[in-house]
C-alpha cells in the first residue's frame, strides 16, 4: 500500500498528488486514487448524514 496521499481538484475535476493546486481548490486527502475521483460522491453522502443527523436532533428536542 502507498503511502501517496490524493487530493481531488475541484477547479480542474481531476485527481491529483500532493504537488497540485492550492488546498482551497481540493478535497482530501484520500489513501488512493480510486477514492479520491469518489470526492464529489462520498462528500454528498456524508453531507445527506449530516442533515438526516441534524433532523433528528431538532425533532427530538422539540418533543422535550
Amino acid at each position: 500500500m502507498s503511502e501517496q496521499q490524493w487530493f481531488y481538484c475541484l477547479k480542474h475535476h481531476t485527481v491529483e498528488g500532493p504537488e497540485g493546486c492550492r488546498a482551497a481548490d481540493r478535497l482530501g486527502p484520500y489513501p488512493d486514487k480510486e477514492t479520491a475521483a469518489r470526492a464529489l460522491e462520498i462528500a454528498r453522502e456524508r453531507t445527506e448524514q449530516a442533515d438526516r443527523e441534524d433532523e433528528e436532533w431538532r425533532e427530538r428536542g422539540s418533543t422535550r
